[in-house]
């Protein structure tokens, strides 16, 4: 698969067995079903127009974690019930994610991600390097490029905009798929930042 010459360096720059984030949050219950964590991952080539993670597209180094870290303080929460990948996008790092993802999984959570690759892409030649194992362990994908033209803005839509698809790859989940793409939610961390999260996937981080 072509990319850009200098994304591709930057992928190369994240250590094996490390992510690089754009943000994290614990206890959301906007981005998938029931209370979860989710990971922005950073870098994305969609470049959507209207896309409210902009800040997320480029692959420079921004925040690196071990993956073993990052299992550590997802299942810390008694609450959490899985793990959401939202982005940036999350195929590019698939093999990292694949590796939380299963670890995640050995501990009875469930793993959603959003993509702006359709399904169809990934389960072909033409997908990012792991892609077929992190689809392997996900319980839900939200597939599909955010399309202003067909953006939905719905109480009972799950999907931002109407190109988008909702796979249930997990048949416990199926009668789960309760959120809304235009829920938000505030976070307010103990120094006193505020993290604003749900609108369309959104990551807001403010002082």
């Amino acid at each position: 698969m072509t990319i850009k010459k200098n994304s591709y360096l930057k992928l190369m720059e994240i250590p094996p067995g490390y992510l690089n984030l754009m943000g994290y949050v614990d206890q959301s219950e906007v981005n998938g079903p029931g209370c979860r964590a989710v990971i922005w991952v950073q870098g994305c080539l969609q470049e959507c127009p209207g896309c409210f993670n902009s800040d997320s597209w480029s692959f420079e180094i921004n925040q690196l974690i071990a993956v073993d870290t990052l299992v550590e303080k997802i299942t810390s929460h008694p609450r959490h019930e899985g793990v959401t990948f939202s982005g940036g996008e999350p195929f590019w790092q698939a093999s990292a994610l694949a590796e939380l993802a299963c670890k995640v999984k050995a501990r009875g959570l469930n793993v959603m991600s959003f993509t702006g690759f359709t399904l169809e892409r990934l389960q072909s030649q033409y997908a990012p390097a792991g892609s077929q194992e992190l689809l392997a362990q996900l319980d839900i994908l939200i597939d599909g490029p955010y399309i202003q033209s067909l953006a939905i803005n719905s109480p009972d839509s799950p999907v931002s905009s109407s190109n988008q698809r909702v796979h249930v790859f997990n048949s416990a989940l199926k009668d789960r798929i309760t959120w809304a793409s235009d829920q938000t939610e505030v976070h307010i961390l103990k120094d006193g930042s505020r993290i604003v999260t749900g609108y369309m996937g959104q990551l807001i981080l403010s002082d």
